[in-house]
């Protein structure tokens, strides 16, 4: 009887150890999610940034600006222009 109780002592040692364990790689898991999460909210923000900055850079008239001030570029004059149909 002694055994039998040594044994089902044991057995419940070992079970709220395994709760325990559990409960802590959980809480390590959600804690570890919480922070990708965090991450990834703030890769968000940054990707609208980036979006938006790019938007700027490529602007017509930023581009046409630059293409007249740096190259020296102009627009063609009317019989420079040859406009192909496609079939």
């Amino acid at each position: 009887m002694i055994r039998l109780d040594a044994l089902l002592v044991a057995l419940v040692v070992a079970s709220a150890l395994g709760v325990v364990a559990a409960q802590h790689q959980a809480r390590k898991l959600f804690s570890a999610l919480e922070r990708e999460q965090t991450r990834a909210h703030g890769l968000e923000v940054e990707w609208g940034q980036l979006q938006l900055e790019q938007s700027t850079w490529a602007a017509h008239g930023r581009v046409e600006k630059l293409a007249r001030e740096r190259l020296g570029l102009r627009p063609p004059v009317q019989g420079q222009v040859v406009v192909l149909e496609a079939q």
